[in-house]
């Protein structure tokens, strides 16, 4: 027997990328695109673009660095009310990084005030330990499925950081849109392609050797494609935050140093 892993989460250990996580991030940087040219149809509107992603923020920061990069190839024209700045990432918040409520909403109404909106990119997991919290604390019934773990749909993290922001940076309309299932179920594209080519091929010859595994880019082995005994595989890996290209990625937008959540 052998699996082909296929999440857009990219979450399973050892496995560096995951089938899909690739398609998905350029599907979720493209439906941004859609809903940021939004900004302007309100005066101080806050825009949440909740990604997918419980337990594992990969899928957030992967579509935040695409869609800043696209920010990147545009030429902007101020003047008439086309400015990176407007259209840019303000904020990405992750499963993995602690969050200052306060610090962020201080830097977020400055932001506001200066250019106009705000666009925060949120990763539905995120916030979820503060949410159940509070509801505990509020008396309030947290919803759960029958294996136990918390429903996010129903406690709808985004709408919870829109409501503990629009007050306190002054935004006078709030909207947020999930790209879910949008990003999960789009045909792959050229990178995820090229992966899922040598990942099938080394799928066959495995199986007609008899090898069972799991076909994967293996973390512990250089990120070479291997075939994975099944003991070592395992869910809920976490995004490394710790990457340099995450750490530069949210100091160009203005937030500071990612520290893990608690």
């Amino acid at each position: 027997m052998v699996g082909l892993p296929k999440t857009i989460d990219n979450d399973i250990v050892p496995i560096r990328q995951s089938l899909g996580a690739w398609t998905a991030a350029d599907e979720a940087a493209d439906y941004a695109k859609n809903i940021i040219a939004e900004h302007n149809a309100a005066p101080r509107e806050l825009i949440i673009h909740e990604i997918m992603g419980r337990n594992c923020g990969y899928l957030a920061a992967e579509t935040t660095k695409r869609y800043q990069a696209w920010l990147d190839e545009q030429e902007w024209l101020p003047e008439i009310g086309l400015s990176r700045e407007a259209w840019a990432v303000h904020a990405v918040y992750l499963p993995e990084v602690a969050v200052d409520l306060d610090a962020e909403a201080e830097r977020l109404s400055k932001i506001m005030d200066e250019v106009g909106n705000v666009n925060i990119f949120l990763s539905e997991g995120a916030g979820v330990a503060e949410i159940v919290e509070q509801m505990e604390k509020n008396g309030e019934k947290v919803p759960k499925d029958a294996f136990g773990h918390v429903q996010i749909d129903k406690i709808n993290p985004g709408a919870w950081f829109g409501k503990q922001f629009s007050k306190r940076i002054g935004a006078q309309k709030t909207m947020v849109q999930k790209s879910g299932y949008f990003s999960r179920s789009a045909p792959s594209n050229d990178e995820d392609l090229a992966l899922i080519g040598r990942t099938c091929v080394m799928a066959v010859d495995a199986a007609l050797a008899g090898t069972p595994g799991v076909i994967g880019l293996d973390e512990e082995n250089n990120d070479q494609l291997s075939v994975i005994d099944f003991p070592r595989i395992a869910g809920h890996k976490p995004f490394d935050i710790t990457q340099p290209w995450f750490i530069e990625l949210s100091e160009s937008i203005g937030m500071p140093k990612p520290e893990h959540a608690k």
